[in-house]
């Protein structure tokens, strides 16, 4: 298998295990609420960087933990989240169904 097709299906893998955290407040996953602004991986290692809804959101530290936590439980070895709020979190990141589902 070539490197960028395993790079491709590791990420995969990611991003489907993201889809396991679910913001408690909303009841909806990180991926689908436009948190995860990137995820890069390297064989075991996996990089997110994600945002949260609002700068003080109370669930940060929560959220956060819950990305390390699924990451790790598909063998990622090195887990390593960048919080960043540049750009803005906006509800025009949400995927269109869960936009719709709001009513946005």
């Amino acid at each position: 298998m070539n490197r960028n097709k395993m790079k491709k299906d590791l990420k995969k893998v990611a991003l489907e295990k993201l889809k396991e955290v679910i913001d408690p407040e909303i009841g909806a996953n990180v991926v689908d609420l436009g948190l995860i602004y990137g995820v890069s991986v390297n064989k075991n290692k996996v990089k997110v960087r994600m945002t949260l809804t609002s700068l003080g959101c109370p669930l940060g530290n929560f959220l956060i933990s819950e990305v390390e936590n699924k990451l790790k439980e598909a063998g990622f070895k090195k887990v390593d989240v960048e919080l960043t709020f540049n750009p803005p979190w906006t509800p025009e990141r949400m995927s269109k169904e869960l936009r719709k589902r709001f009513g946005i």
